[in-house]
């Protein structure tokens, strides 16, 4: 087990996974000067041929990742920042998620889109944005929203030898934190989540980059209040692991989902369908939802801050559900 920063594990992914596939290619805005640094050194040990700069038109990127990966390549497709999927969104949208299916399983596109999201860096309303139930609800993609740097190695890995196209959206506030990464050739399957931490009173869905500040609340409120909070990190927004979130809020009876995406777009309200569907008559006080407001991210830093949910934000919320009973 080693410490790394997010950055430095996602660069370890795809050194690893280009090393160990020749097929697999590189391709994007600046992937070559790596301006966030997760691709940095690819170029000179990979060559041209297999890491290239594109021109700034994700539209033209997303086309010709598509091309690549029907043609055979395993083509890791960097857009930057995770608005700029909304310019590549007809490539993704009805190339990429439909193809397989339109062609009777006859082309597969092995192609992973990556890109940083949400905000925490005052990167203003173009480019903060967390589109990950944008691209689930497309129902072909694969969507990964890593919390940690070994679930970012793990479910890189994991994307780029899919068959299926993957979006894998990597927390622009998390980037630089230190995080133990598995040594070896660590994979996470997609579509399956796991519990970050044990309790028994309530259940917070924590999504990606929002996993810290909820096991940040979970810590203050066993000190402060003796509630025992069962964090869990669902690792990938489509497929949801189903399994693990019912089987959480069917011990604890209560549900918190905490997601920095817009409450209009976020996962709180399919995760509040799957539970109100299929574990209702578990439920012991109402779900509450802790999300980004319905408007574009500041770009002024105490405004960012206030917008996105925090610890005390997700604090208050347990501490509602505590007093509430059905």
């Amino acid at each position: 087990m080693t410490r790394k920063r997010m950055i430095h594990a996602i660069n370890d992914a795809l050194a690893e996974e280009m090393e160990r596939d020749e097929r697999v290619i590189l391709i994007g805005e600046d992937v070559g000067a790596s301006i966030f640094g997760d691709t940095r050194g690819l170029l000179a040990r990979f060559g041209p041929r297999r890491v290239r700069d594109t021109p700034i038109s994700e539209a033209l990127i997303g086309g010709m990742a598509v091309g690549a990966a029907a043609a055979g390549y395993r083509v890791v497709c960097h857009l930057m920042y995770a608005n700029f999927v909304y310019t590549a969104f007809d490539a993704i949208a009805n190339q990429a998620a439909r193809l397989r299916l339109m062609t009777n399983g006859q082309i597969r596109l092995p192609v992973t889109f990556i890109a940083a999201g949400g905000g925490g860096r005052s990167n203003a309303g173009q480019h903060s944005d967390y589109p990950h139930t944008a691209v689930a609800g497309l129902g072909g993609i694969y969507v990964a929203t890593p919390a940690t740097a070994g679930d970012a190695k793990g479910l890189l890995k994991t994307s780029i030898r899919a068959d299926d196209p993957v979006f894998f959206l990597q927390p622009t506030s998390r980037g630089g934190e230190m995080g133990e990464v598995p040594d070896g050739d660590h994979t996470v399957p997609l579509g399956k989540g796991r519990v970050a931490r044990e309790g028994g009173d309530v259940t917070v869905v924590a999504v990606g980059a929002m996993l810290r500040p909820a096991l940040r609340a979970a810590e203050t409120l066993a000190q402060e209040d003796g509630i025992e909070v069962e964090v869990v990190d669902p690792r990938t927004a489509f497929p949801l692991d189903e399994t693990l979130i019912l089987r959480s809020v069917g011990k604890t009876g209560r549900l918190i989902v905490v997601d920095e995406a817009r409450r209009a777009g976020s996962l709180a309200g399919p995760i509040a369908a799957l539970v109100a569907e299929k574990g209702f008559a578990t439920l012991r006080a109402p779900i509450i939802p802790v999300t980004t407001r319905n408007l574009a991210i500041a770009y002024a830093p105490p405004l960012e801050k206030a917008m996105i949910p925090g610890p005390a934000d997700i604090a208050a919320a347990v501490r509602r559900s505590k007093e509430t009973t059905t």
